[in-house]
């Protein structure tokens, strides 16, 4: 993520990509601890985002900026300290770093030997639920690649960055893994849902 920083989350200018979900109602209840928001197809995606889900996958960019070694271990997230996600959260790294739980009943375990072992530990801390790959791009892209997404919720937003991730780079042959099986525009974006073929 260029230019990500403790200031923007998701690089440089990319905060403008989430601007449709801001005002919802379930992002200022559930992450901004505000009453109020607007309802429709926007709040109703968010509303279900964790519908049946008892994990989340995500990387390392998405849980924080550093890199390399963890020399800060103060540092515990966006989210301060009480996460969004109220499940346990697996967060792909190179290196170690010892597990902790937030309020709300988030855990941050730190996998440092592949994606399937994150999948394996995010499957058994689900007992039975569903598991989300969170992001970022590139953590959606090695598990796309490996064939262990089963459907994939996607928001087009209608802005030019002109830098930053693409999820399917590299990924020939994915479109006749997956099939678009839903397509609803809003008036700020476009959600699609693509599941993978039987």
């Amino acid at each position: 993520m260029k230019g990500q920083s403790q200031q923007e989350p998701f690089g440089k200018g990319g905060h403008r990509v989430m601007g449709w979900a801001f005002p919802t109602r379930t992002m200022q209840h559930k992450v901004f601890g505000q009453a109020g928001g607007t309802e429709g197809i926007d709040n109703d995606f968010l509303a279900h985002a964790d519908d049946n889900i008892g994990a989340t996958i995500m990387g390392r960019n998405m849980f924080g900026p550093q890199r390399g070694p963890w020399e800060d271990e103060s540092w515990r997230g966006w989210w301060g300290e009480t996460p969004p996600y109220h499940h346990p959260v697996f967060v792909l790294s190179h290196h170690p770093r010892a597990h902790f739980d937030l309020k709300g009943g988030t855990g941050f375990t730190f996998v440092n030997d592949g994606i399937e072992a994150a999948l394996e530990q995010a499957f058994a801390a689900a007992k039975g639920q569903d598991v989300r790959i969170g992001g970022g791009a590139a953590t959606v892209r090695q598990y796309l690649a490996a064939g262990l997404v089963d459907e994939l919720h996607l928001v087009q937003v209608p802005i030019l960055l002109g830098q930053g991730e693409r999820v399917f780079d590299g990924l020939d042959g994915v479109e006749e893994r997956y099939e678009c099986v839903e397509f609803k525009p809003s008036e700020a974006v476009v959600h699609l849902r693509l599941r993978k073929k039987a």
